[in-house]
């Protein structure tokens, strides 16, 4: 059992900067691909990045490509997502989610969310123009 916990959310304007954390308690933290999706009002879920358990595999949507970096503290058990030059379009409310290794190291996986199997409550971000 892993619960994961979002945070770092807020109000920025476009061109902007923001960092979310994500922080894991449980066990065998290292032991999942960790993920992070959004969803924005009256659309469905998009995938944005996500990080292979050891943090040395990434893997993003084209959307937020050189934009967004995701990176993890396995260590203190943290996942975080920096998100620079902001757009209006990623107002969101921003997931945190953990895959199992079992799904190997694929974008079809990674990109999809009923591939994880545990998620976090979500965080506001609001970009305005």
């Amino acid at each position: 059992q892993v619960q994961l916990v979002e945070s770092g959310g807020g109000l920025v304007q476009a061109g902007g900067s923001l960092r979310l954390s994500c922080a894991a308690s449980g066990r065998s933290f290292s032991s999942y691909n960790m993920g992070w999706f959004r969803q924005a009002p009256g659309k469905e879920r998009e995938f944005v990045a996500a990080i292979n358990w050891g943090g040395g595999s990434t893997y993003y949507a084209d959307s937020v490509k050189g934009r967004f970096t995701i990176s993890r503290d396995t260590a203190k058990n943290m996942v975080y997502l920096q998100m620079n030059s902001l757009k209006p379009e990623d107002t969101a409310v921003y997931y945190c989610a953990a895959q199992t290794l079992s799904y190997g190291w694929r974008p079809s996986s990674l990109s999809s969310g009923p591939a994880y199997v545990y998620w976090g409550q979500g965080t506001q971000v609001t970009v305005s123009s």
